[in-house]
C-alpha cells in the first residue's frame, strides 16, 4: 500500500519532468530565425546605396520553422529537394507584388520590373508566404550589380557555404537578411 503511496504521489513529477524535457528537446531543435529587428544595418553601414534593399520595417525576413539546420540534410541541402515544393502560387506573388508597390511607394508602377523575392530565399530556409519575408525587388537599381538577378548570386553563394557545412543556416539567414550586398561585394564579385 505505501509503494502504491509513493508511486501515486510520484507520478505528476514524472510526467512534468517528461513535459520539461520534451520542450527542451524541441527548442533546442528549432533553428532561430534571423534576428533582424535588432541587427539591421543602418543606411550608412550598408554596403550598397537604399533602393536596392527592401525596407526593414516593411520586410525584416521571416524563416520557415519547417527548415532547421537539423535537418537541411533532408530538405534544403537534397538535392532531390526544391524550392518548387514549397513556393506560393504566382496568383498569390503577383497580388502581393502590386500591394507591397503601393505600400513601398515605388516610382516605377511597371510590376514587370520587379521581382516578387523572398528577403531570406526558399533555398536559405526562408518562409515561403509571409508578407514579411516577400518584396518587390527591382531588376534596375542606382547601381549596375544591385538589383534581383544579383541577389540571386548572393542566395547561391550562401546555399553552397551552407550545404558544404561552412556556415551555419541561422548565419546565412541572418546575412543575407541584413546585408545581402556586402555579402555580393565580399565574396562573389
Amino acid at each position: 500500500m505505501a509503494t502504491r503511496r509513493s508511486w501515486q504521489n510520484a507520478l505528476p513529477l514524472v510526467i512534468l519532468l517528461i513535459i520539461v524535457i520534451a520542450a527542451i528537446i524541441y527548442f533546442s531543435r528549432k533553428s532561430p530565425a534571423p534576428q533582424t529587428g535588432n541587427a539591421v544595418a543602418s543606411p550608412a553601414e550598408r554596403a550598397g546605396p537604399p533602393d536596392i534593399y527592401p525596407i526593414a520595417s516593411l520586410t525584416p525576413g521571416a524563416t520557415n520553422p519547417a527548415i532547421t539546420q537539423d535537418n537541411i540534410g533532408e530538405t534544403i541541402c537534397n538535392p532531390h529537394w526544391s524550392t518548387r515544393s514549397i513556393r506560393p502560387h504566382e496568383e498569390y506573388t503577383n497580388h502581393l507584388k502590386r500591394e507591397q508597390m503601393e505600400e513601398y511607394g515605388d516610382r516605377d508602377s511597371n510590376p514587370r520590373d520587379y521581382e516578387e523575392d523572398h528577403l531570406v530565399p526558399l533555398e536559405l530556409g526562408g518562409n515561403p508566404t509571409d508578407p514579411k519575408n516577400l518584396w518587390p525587388e527591382p531588376y534596375d537599381t542606382s547601381i549596375p550589380d544591385g538589383g534581383a538577378k544579383y541577389k540571386d548570386k548572393v542566395e547561391n553563394y550562401l546555399h553552397q557555404e551552407v550545404c558544404g557545412g561552412r556556415i551555419p543556416l541561422a548565419q546565412a539567414q541572418q546575412q543575407i537578411a541584413v546585408d545581402w550586398y556586402r555579402v555580393y561585394v565580399a565574396s562573389i564579385r
